[in-house]
């Protein structure tokens, strides 16, 4: 059997992100995940859910068949 890995395009939280410091950010997906990284990506709540904002990735770490992402917003969605 092997490992299963999605690749993912934009990065959809949610609700589960952890803020770090700032505009710094960690979220705990479950399975391995594939992200872009240092290229900006659009931020949602659900896949189906309206643009958050624009962050980059900048660390992503596999284990325990998880995966973390390091993401720092660059731009938030106005709601008005």
């Amino acid at each position: 059997m092997g490992m299963p890995l999605e690749l993912n395009t934009m990065i959809v939280t949610k609700g589960r992100e952890e803020r770090i410091e700032n505009n710094f950010f960690k979220l705990v997906k479950d399975e391995y995940r594939l992200y872009p990284m240092h290229i900006p990506l659009e931020v949602k709540n659900s896949i189906a859910g309206e643009v958050r904002g624009v962050a980059e990735i900048y660390k992503l770490e596999w284990t325990g068949q998880k995966t973390t992402i390091y993401f720092e917003m660059k731009s938030l969605e106005s709601t008005n």
